[in-house]
Parts: C-alpha cells; structure tokens; sequence
C-alpha cells in the first residue's frame, strides 16, 4: 500500500486511515457531517494526491488527446481545463478525466487513482505519434482547499488573485512560497475553491502554512467520506460506481462532454447510440421516506419489476435525506417519475429529481 507524502501528517492528526485505490488514506478525522459542513460552509481541505498525473508533450500531443478523450480537447487554451472521458472500444468507460493545456503542445491530464496503470496503457497503447508521455503520478501531490471561504482564506500566500480564476480555469505561479504550482479553479464538491498540484517534496509546506493562513477561518482537514457525500449532493460521478467499463457516457448523462465533431475512440458507435436511443440513463432521486439507498440495491417499479439498480447513495447531510444515483429504464428516468428502492425486503418510494440534489 503506498503512503501520501503527507500520510504521517494525517495520522498525527487522529484520521481513520484506509486503504483506497492502493493508498493510506485519511478517510474521516472527527466525522462525515461535520467535515460536510465545513466545506458547505467554510473551507476544508482533502490530501487527494493519490490521483495521477500524466504529462503529454509535443507536436502530436493534442492529436492522440483527440484520439483518446470524448470531449473536443482543441477548444482549450492556455489555462484551461476541461472534463473529459476516455471511451473504450465496447461502449463503456476506461476513465473520466480532466485535461489541462499548460503551454503549447502541453496537456496535463489528471486521472482517478484506482485507474492510473489502466489509463496509461491504454493511452499508450493509441499513441502511433510519437507524443512525449511522462507518468508523473509518484511525483506529485495534490490538495484540494475547497468551500465558499477559500479564495479569502488562501489569497495572503499567493500574488495570483485567485478571485479572478474562473471556474475550470488555472493559473501557474507563486503559492505559499514554492513556485510554479498549479492552481486550479476545479473541485468535486460543489462549493467553490482551488485544486494545488505541487511536487511531493514541496507538499508539506504548502499544507502548513494553507493551515496558517486559514486558522482565522476555520479551515480544518476533511476525509474521502465526506468528499463522497460532497459529489453525491451535485451529481458528480464516482469511476466504479456511477460509470465504469460497461457504462456509455450517454446513458451516464455525459452526453455534454460527449463531441461527435471529432472522430474519437468508438465514436461511430456511440453516435448510432446517441441517434437510436439508449435504453437505460443515470438518473437521481429523493427518498420519500426515511431511509438511505446503497450501492447495488435494486430499483423497481410499483409492481415490483426490477427496473434498474443503484449505483451511490447516502444520507445527503446538507438535506437530510436519502438520495442516490442509479440506471433506470428510460421509460422511467422522466423528473418526477415515482420508482421503489428495494431495501432488505421493503420496497422504498423515491422520486426522479433534477441534479444537482444540493442547491445553494
């Protein structure tokens, strides 16, 4: 199992550490609702540096992109960044993705920890272009200082005025001292901040003085349980839950990242997909009663057919109620259709609702 470079930091802190996606990772430190509610509220920050990162460099380098990535990758400029998916050659998903443009003829491309070995060879594998590939993931770290106070938390450690980074924008500069960070208006929680990508050595300075800089607002270190509920209240899919190798980026709602003006990996098949009519979609719902979906319980009907299954559900803490994503037969993903979740031997009502479930 590999450590962060900042696991012993965590585990001075008092975290529950688990093994995630092949690394020790801080799961909760006093409790998912409370940690939910600092990032809803405040500002909190997650150590997600098991993510990876894969660097890809030169004249061909947007090219292979193209090749391998759903969205249109040649919209983005110099600081930006876009989310993306890497379609497999049977209608699934190897992995969703964000790329940056870092420079001419350079993309940073930001992959799920549990598929970093996946990703680059299957990358790898597509690259006939002789595209410059460097696999960066053991070398840096990544923090996410998220929630509606980070900008005014964080501005005092950079000259970058992070106010006017716009969403999926970022800008490379000074940052609590260490240069050339990566600070990237992106998240997975819904509630505004920044994502710093930094070399492993420069890691714990940064975390030390974010610390300092963010005592007068509260900020405190937040576990992956409570990222999970974070994404879960917007919407926002897990790789492994709401889409995987099976799933198609249209049935999984991401149609809008889906661009058919480029010829991409199985893009003949998903746009005869997109003309026929897929015959399940992801869709969200509200329990309407007390009670909390899990991964894999059954959706049925009123008659009791099975018509789908769940794919993530919680205790939404902002709300407090059940809510989950799950495929549904597209008879039965319309907003407001009634559908039953089968709970041990109860069969649940819940409601088809609009994303995201939190609204601020």
């Amino acid at each position: 199992m590999k450590n962060t470079a900042l696991t012993h930091i965590h585990e001075s802190l008092g975290a529950k550490m688990l093994p995630f996606a092949g690394y020790n990772m801080p799961i909760l430190y006093e409790g998912v609702n409370a940690e939910h509610e600092v990032v809803r509220t405040g500002v909190g920050v997650f150590d997600v540096s098991h993510m990876g990162e894969f660097l890809l460099s030169g004249p061909n380098a947007l090219a292979l992109i193209q090749k391998v990535t759903s969205n249109d990758a040649s919209t983005l400029t110099i600081g930006r960044a876009q989310y993306s998916c890497l379609p497999n050659n049977d209608g699934g998903i190897v992995d969703d993705l964000l790329v940056y443009k870092i420079k001419d003829e350079q993309y940073l491309l930001v992959v799920n920890a549990s598929n970093i070995d996946k990703d680059w060879d299957w990358i790898s594998s597509h690259n006939d272009l002789g595209v410059d590939m460097k696999n960066l993931s053991d070398d840096y770290s990544l923090l996410a200082i998220q929630g509606p106070k980070a900008v005014e938390a964080m501005q005092s450690l950079t000259s970058v005025d992070l106010s006017a980074i716009a969403y999926y924008h970022f800008e490379v500069g000074e940052f609590a001292g260490i240069d050339h960070v990566i600070i990237s208006a992106t998240g997975y929680t819904g509630s505004g901040g920044f994502e710093i990508y930094c070399k492993n050595a420069e890691v714990e300075q940064i975390w030390n003085k974010v610390f300092e800089a963010g005592a007068a607002f509260g900020i405190k270190p937040i576990g992956l349980a409570a990222r999970d509920t974070l994404r879960l209240e917007m919407g926002f899919c897990l790789y492994g839950n709401d889409i995987n190798d099976t799933t198609s980026p249209l049935e999984a709602g991401l149609g809008w990242i889906t661009k058919f003006t480029k010829d991409f990996t199985n893009s003949e098949n998903l746009k005869k997909q997109k003309e026929a009519g897929v015959s399940k979609k992801l869709v969200a719902f509200e329990m309407q009663e007390r009670a909390v979906p899990r991964h894999d319980y059954e959706i049925v009907d009123a008659e009791g057919n099975v018509i789908g299954i769940v794919t993530s559900g919680t205790m939404s803490p902002s709300m407090n109620i059940g809510i989950g994503l799950g495929y549904v037969t597209t008879e039965n993903s319309t907003i407001d259709s009634t559908i039953f979740i089968r709970i041990r031997k109860n069969e649940v009502m819940a409601k088809v609702v609009k994303l995201p479930f939190y609204k601020k």
